[in-house]
Protein backbone atom coordinates (compact mmCIF):
# COMPACT_ATOMS: atom_id res chain seq x y z
CA UNK A 1 0.00 0.00 0.00
CA UNK A 2 2.32 2.47 -0.96
CA UNK A 3 -0.06 5.18 -1.03
CA UNK A 4 -1.35 4.38 2.57
CA UNK A 5 -1.96 7.57 4.12
CA UNK A 6 -2.21 10.15 1.41
CA UNK A 7 -5.08 11.85 0.41
CA UNK A 8 -5.83 12.55 -3.55
CA UNK A 9 -7.97 14.43 -6.06
CA UNK A 10 -8.55 13.24 -9.42
CA UNK A 11 -10.49 15.37 -11.69
CA UNK A 12 -12.38 14.77 -14.52
CA UNK A 13 -12.74 10.99 -12.57
CA UNK A 14 -16.61 10.08 -13.35
CA UNK A 15 -15.94 8.05 -16.02
CA UNK A 16 -13.09 7.16 -18.06
CA UNK A 17 -9.13 7.89 -17.47
CA UNK A 18 -10.05 9.65 -14.24
CA UNK A 19 -12.11 6.88 -12.53
CA UNK A 20 -9.13 4.28 -13.55
CA UNK A 21 -6.79 6.79 -11.82
CA UNK A 22 -8.98 7.38 -9.14
CA UNK A 23 -9.81 3.48 -8.57
CA UNK A 24 -6.25 2.71 -8.78
CA UNK A 25 -4.98 5.46 -6.21
CA UNK A 26 -7.17 4.22 -3.86
CA UNK A 27 -6.17 0.29 -4.16
CA UNK A 28 -3.23 1.77 -3.38
CA UNK A 29 -4.15 3.20 -0.42
CA UNK A 30 -4.88 7.08 -0.87
CA UNK A 31 -8.15 8.27 0.24
CA UNK A 32 -9.53 10.24 -2.80
CA UNK A 33 -11.71 12.88 -4.08
CA UNK A 34 -13.36 11.80 -6.85
CA UNK A 35 -13.89 15.30 -8.72
CA UNK A 36 -16.34 15.48 -11.97
CA UNK A 37 -18.56 17.81 -13.14
CA UNK A 38 -21.18 15.29 -14.51
CA UNK A 39 -22.01 16.71 -17.36
CA UNK A 40 -22.84 14.00 -20.06
CA UNK A 41 -21.58 15.94 -23.27
CA UNK A 42 -18.08 15.35 -24.09
CA UNK A 43 -18.18 18.82 -25.16
CA UNK A 44 -19.27 19.89 -21.69
CA UNK A 45 -22.91 20.46 -22.30
CA UNK A 46 -25.90 19.07 -20.01
CA UNK A 47 -26.70 19.84 -16.97
CA UNK A 48 -24.00 19.15 -14.03
CA UNK A 49 -24.73 15.90 -12.44
CA UNK A 50 -23.60 14.83 -8.69
CA UNK A 51 -24.50 11.05 -10.30
CA UNK A 52 -21.00 10.12 -11.72
CA UNK A 53 -18.63 11.43 -9.28
CA UNK A 54 -20.71 9.59 -6.34
CA UNK A 55 -21.08 6.55 -8.40
CA UNK A 56 -16.89 6.19 -8.95
CA UNK A 57 -17.05 7.15 -4.64
CA UNK A 58 -18.92 4.42 -3.68
CA UNK A 59 -17.21 1.98 -6.08
CA UNK A 60 -14.11 3.10 -3.76
CA UNK A 61 -15.87 2.35 -1.01
CA UNK A 62 -17.46 -0.75 -1.44
CA UNK A 63 -13.73 -2.40 -1.81
CA UNK A 64 -13.08 -0.73 1.19
CA UNK A 65 -11.19 2.30 0.33
CA UNK A 66 -11.66 5.63 1.29
CA UNK A 67 -13.50 8.34 -0.92
CA UNK A 68 -15.61 11.40 -1.33
CA UNK A 69 -17.16 12.69 -4.20
CA UNK A 70 -17.05 16.91 -5.35
CA UNK A 71 -19.35 17.74 -7.86
CA UNK A 72 -17.58 21.31 -9.41
CA UNK A 73 -16.28 23.25 -12.58
CA UNK A 74 -12.53 22.96 -11.90
CA UNK A 75 -11.82 26.00 -14.43
CA UNK A 76 -13.71 28.11 -11.88
CA UNK A 77 -11.26 29.37 -9.94
CA UNK A 78 -13.52 29.63 -6.82
CA UNK A 79 -14.61 25.90 -7.65
CA UNK A 80 -11.42 24.43 -7.56
CA UNK A 81 -9.77 26.51 -4.84
CA UNK A 82 -13.28 24.33 -2.98
CA UNK A 83 -11.89 20.96 -4.21
CA UNK A 84 -8.78 21.24 -2.51
CA UNK A 85 -10.42 22.41 0.50
CA UNK A 86 -12.26 19.97 0.63
CA UNK A 87 -9.53 17.06 0.52
CA UNK A 88 -7.61 19.06 3.12
CA UNK A 89 -10.99 19.48 5.33
CA UNK A 90 -11.97 16.08 4.74
CA UNK A 91 -8.72 14.06 5.07
CA UNK A 92 -6.56 16.78 6.83
CA UNK A 93 -4.18 17.32 4.21
CA UNK A 94 -3.50 16.93 0.10
CA UNK A 95 -0.72 14.95 -1.03
CA UNK A 96 -1.77 14.19 -4.74
CA UNK A 97 -3.47 15.83 -7.19
CA UNK A 98 -3.80 13.95 -10.90
CA UNK A 99 -5.41 16.87 -13.27
CA UNK A 100 -7.68 14.59 -15.77
CA UNK A 101 -11.09 16.59 -16.65
CA UNK A 102 -11.41 17.78 -20.36
CA UNK A 103 -13.76 18.34 -23.02
CA UNK A 104 -14.13 18.14 -26.87
CA UNK A 105 -15.26 20.71 -29.50
CA UNK A 106 -13.75 19.17 -32.57
CA UNK A 107 -13.33 21.65 -35.96
CA UNK A 108 -10.52 22.70 -38.58
CA UNK A 109 -8.79 25.83 -37.92
CA UNK A 110 -10.96 28.03 -40.80
CA UNK A 111 -14.05 26.72 -39.64
CA UNK A 112 -13.75 27.05 -35.66
CA UNK A 113 -15.51 29.60 -33.68
CA UNK A 114 -14.12 31.98 -30.71
CA UNK A 115 -16.30 30.06 -28.26
CA UNK A 116 -14.97 26.84 -29.34
CA UNK A 117 -11.78 27.60 -28.93
CA UNK A 118 -12.60 29.23 -25.47
CA UNK A 119 -14.34 26.58 -23.34
CA UNK A 120 -11.51 24.38 -24.06
CA UNK A 121 -8.63 26.22 -23.71
CA UNK A 122 -10.44 27.17 -20.43
CA UNK A 123 -11.33 23.59 -18.77
CA UNK A 124 -7.75 21.81 -19.82
CA UNK A 125 -5.20 24.31 -19.20
CA UNK A 126 -6.49 26.92 -17.17
CA UNK A 127 -8.73 23.99 -15.37
CA UNK A 128 -4.87 22.53 -15.11
CA UNK A 129 -3.87 25.69 -13.65
CA UNK A 130 -6.75 26.23 -11.19
CA UNK A 131 -6.05 23.31 -9.18
CA UNK A 132 -2.44 23.44 -9.67
CA UNK A 133 -2.46 26.98 -7.84
CA UNK A 134 -4.37 25.97 -5.01
CA UNK A 135 -2.33 22.54 -4.20
CA UNK A 136 0.88 24.14 -4.48
CA UNK A 137 -0.31 27.03 -2.08
CA UNK A 138 -1.16 24.48 0.16
CA UNK A 139 1.93 22.48 -0.12
CA UNK A 140 4.12 25.91 0.27
CA UNK A 141 1.99 26.62 3.46
CA UNK A 142 3.24 23.13 4.49
CA UNK A 143 6.48 23.26 3.70
CA UNK A 144 6.84 26.43 5.96
CA UNK A 145 5.11 25.15 9.14
CA UNK A 146 7.52 22.36 8.58
CA UNK A 147 10.49 24.93 8.64
CA UNK A 148 11.06 24.85 4.93
CA UNK A 149 11.12 20.25 5.04
CA UNK A 150 9.77 18.93 2.03
CA UNK A 151 6.23 17.66 2.02
CA UNK A 152 6.37 15.37 -0.81
CA UNK A 153 3.65 16.45 -3.07
CA UNK A 154 2.61 14.82 -6.34
CA UNK A 155 1.20 16.89 -9.26
CA UNK A 156 0.23 14.55 -12.20
CA UNK A 157 -1.05 16.13 -15.56
CA UNK A 158 -2.94 14.89 -18.34
CA UNK A 159 -1.64 16.13 -21.84
CA UNK A 160 -1.96 14.07 -25.57
CA UNK A 161 0.47 13.43 -28.01
CA UNK A 162 -1.62 15.70 -29.91
CA UNK A 163 0.61 18.46 -29.06
CA UNK A 164 3.60 16.49 -31.01
CA UNK A 165 1.66 15.53 -34.02
CA UNK A 166 -0.79 18.67 -34.19
CA UNK A 167 -3.86 16.94 -34.76
CA UNK A 168 -5.42 19.10 -37.63
CA UNK A 169 -8.59 18.95 -36.59
CA UNK A 170 -8.52 19.83 -32.52
CA UNK A 171 -6.28 23.38 -33.12
CA UNK A 172 -7.89 24.03 -29.49
CA UNK A 173 -7.02 20.98 -27.85
CA UNK A 174 -3.70 20.55 -29.28
CA UNK A 175 -2.56 23.96 -28.17
CA UNK A 176 -4.02 22.90 -24.99
CA UNK A 177 -2.08 20.17 -24.15
CA UNK A 178 1.20 21.69 -25.32
CA UNK A 179 0.36 24.83 -22.92
CA UNK A 180 -0.31 21.72 -20.04
CA UNK A 181 3.49 20.60 -20.98
CA UNK A 182 4.45 23.87 -20.26
CA UNK A 183 2.55 24.15 -17.16
CA UNK A 184 4.15 20.98 -16.06
CA UNK A 185 7.78 22.15 -16.02
CA UNK A 186 7.28 25.61 -15.02
CA UNK A 187 5.81 23.77 -11.99
CA UNK A 188 8.15 21.08 -11.83
CA UNK A 189 11.08 23.78 -11.19
CA UNK A 190 8.95 26.18 -8.98
CA UNK A 191 8.31 23.33 -6.14
CA UNK A 192 10.87 21.22 -6.35
CA UNK A 193 12.72 23.20 -3.43
CA UNK A 194 9.02 22.19 -1.27
CA UNK A 195 9.78 18.67 -2.40
CA UNK A 196 6.57 18.74 -4.82
CA UNK A 197 7.27 16.71 -8.37
CA UNK A 198 4.94 17.42 -11.57
CA UNK A 199 5.20 15.60 -14.52
CA UNK A 200 3.02 14.81 -17.48
CA UNK A 201 1.34 12.11 -19.41
CA UNK A 202 0.26 11.12 -23.01
CA UNK A 203 -2.36 8.82 -22.60
CA UNK A 204 -4.07 6.34 -25.07
CA UNK A 205 -7.06 4.92 -24.12
CA UNK A 206 -10.88 3.89 -25.15
CA UNK A 207 -12.45 6.77 -23.70
CA UNK A 208 -15.82 8.93 -24.19
CA UNK A 209 -13.70 11.67 -25.61
CA UNK A 210 -11.59 9.33 -28.14
CA UNK A 211 -14.53 7.03 -29.40
CA UNK A 212 -14.29 8.78 -32.91
CA UNK A 213 -10.46 8.03 -32.64
CA UNK A 214 -10.62 4.33 -31.91
CA UNK A 215 -13.74 3.44 -34.01
CA UNK A 216 -12.00 0.96 -35.98
CA UNK A 217 -10.09 -0.75 -33.15
CA UNK A 218 -12.77 -3.29 -31.97
CA UNK A 219 -11.87 -4.12 -28.11
CA UNK A 220 -10.57 -8.21 -28.09
CA UNK A 221 -13.77 -10.49 -27.70
CA UNK A 222 -11.44 -13.44 -26.22
CA UNK A 223 -11.72 -11.47 -22.11
CA UNK A 224 -8.31 -10.82 -22.69
CA UNK A 225 -7.78 -7.24 -21.39
CA UNK A 226 -8.10 -4.66 -24.53
CA UNK A 227 -4.94 -2.83 -25.00
CA UNK A 228 -6.77 0.46 -25.02
CA UNK A 229 -8.02 0.56 -21.80
CA UNK A 230 -7.65 3.10 -19.30
CA UNK A 231 -6.32 0.30 -16.82
CA UNK A 232 -3.44 0.39 -18.89
CA UNK A 233 -2.53 3.76 -17.63
CA UNK A 234 -3.65 3.85 -14.32
CA UNK A 235 -0.62 2.22 -13.19
CA UNK A 236 1.75 4.61 -14.07
CA UNK A 237 -0.28 7.62 -11.94
CA UNK A 238 0.05 5.62 -9.23
CA UNK A 239 3.53 5.05 -9.52
CA UNK A 240 4.28 9.11 -10.12
CA UNK A 241 1.84 9.61 -6.67
CA UNK A 242 4.18 7.57 -5.05
CA UNK A 243 6.98 8.46 -3.09
CA UNK A 244 9.28 6.19 -4.78
CA UNK A 245 8.75 8.16 -7.81
CA UNK A 246 10.83 11.24 -5.70
CA UNK A 247 13.69 11.24 -8.28
CA UNK A 248 10.73 11.61 -11.32
CA UNK A 249 10.17 15.24 -11.95
CA UNK A 250 9.03 17.41 -15.38
CA UNK A 251 8.98 13.94 -17.18
CA UNK A 252 6.31 14.09 -20.29
CA UNK A 253 5.71 9.98 -20.87
CA UNK A 254 3.27 8.33 -23.54
CA UNK A 255 1.77 5.54 -22.24
CA UNK A 256 -0.84 2.95 -23.30
CA UNK A 257 -1.30 -0.96 -23.74
CA UNK A 258 1.44 -2.16 -21.62
CA UNK A 259 3.91 0.44 -22.78
CA UNK A 260 5.61 4.12 -21.39
CA UNK A 261 7.70 6.15 -23.33
CA UNK A 262 9.78 8.23 -21.84
CA UNK A 263 10.17 11.69 -24.02
CA UNK A 264 13.28 13.79 -24.37
CA UNK A 265 13.13 17.15 -24.62
CA UNK A 266 13.20 19.27 -27.72
CA UNK A 267 16.88 19.35 -29.04
CA UNK A 268 18.41 20.88 -31.62
CA UNK A 269 17.96 18.93 -35.64
CA UNK A 270 20.03 21.07 -37.39
CA UNK A 271 22.54 24.23 -37.09
CA UNK A 272 23.30 26.34 -39.83
CA UNK A 273 25.65 29.17 -39.87
CA UNK A 274 26.08 31.85 -42.07
CA UNK A 275 29.06 32.71 -44.34
CA UNK A 276 28.69 36.18 -43.56
CA UNK A 277 27.98 39.10 -41.12
CA UNK A 278 24.18 37.94 -41.48
CA UNK A 279 22.07 35.88 -42.98
CA UNK A 280 20.70 37.07 -46.23
CA UNK A 281 17.36 36.06 -48.26
CA UNK A 282 19.15 34.04 -50.55
CA UNK A 283 21.16 32.15 -48.18
CA UNK A 284 18.60 31.03 -46.31
CA UNK A 285 17.04 29.70 -49.53
CA UNK A 286 20.02 28.04 -50.47
CA UNK A 287 20.31 26.09 -46.94
CA UNK A 288 17.17 25.78 -45.57
CA UNK A 289 15.22 25.01 -48.92
CA UNK A 290 17.26 21.70 -50.27
CA UNK A 291 17.58 20.77 -46.01
CA UNK A 292 13.47 20.15 -45.96
CA UNK A 293 13.19 18.99 -49.30
CA UNK A 294 14.88 16.02 -48.33
CA UNK A 295 12.70 15.48 -45.10
CA UNK A 296 9.75 12.87 -45.70
CA UNK A 297 6.96 15.82 -46.88
CA UNK A 298 4.29 16.27 -43.73
CA UNK A 299 6.99 15.03 -41.29
CA UNK A 300 6.44 16.95 -37.98
CA UNK A 301 9.67 17.81 -35.95
CA UNK A 302 8.60 17.35 -32.41
CA UNK A 303 6.89 13.62 -33.61
CA UNK A 304 9.64 12.48 -35.14
CA UNK A 305 12.80 14.36 -35.18
CA UNK A 306 13.54 16.12 -32.23
CA UNK A 307 11.32 13.69 -29.82
CA UNK A 308 12.79 10.28 -31.11
CA UNK A 309 9.46 8.77 -31.38
CA UNK A 310 8.84 5.56 -34.09
CA UNK A 311 7.16 6.85 -37.13
CA UNK A 312 3.62 5.47 -36.84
Amino acid sequence: MPLAGKTAIVTGAGRGLGRAEAVELARLGASVVVNDFGRPGRDGSGEASAAPAEAVAQEIREAGGHATAHVGDVADFEQAAELVRLAVDTYGALDILVNNAGILRDRMVFSMTEDEWDSVIRVHLKGHFNTTRFAAAHWRERSKAADGGPVGGRIVNTSSEAFLAGSPGQPNYAAAKGGIVGLTTSTAGALAKYGVTANAICPRARTRMTEDVFAGLEPPDDGTLDALAPEHVAPLVGYLAAPEAAGVSGQVFVVHGGMVAVLERPKVAAKLDTAKEAFTFDELDGVLTPYFAERPRGETFAAVEVLGLKRG
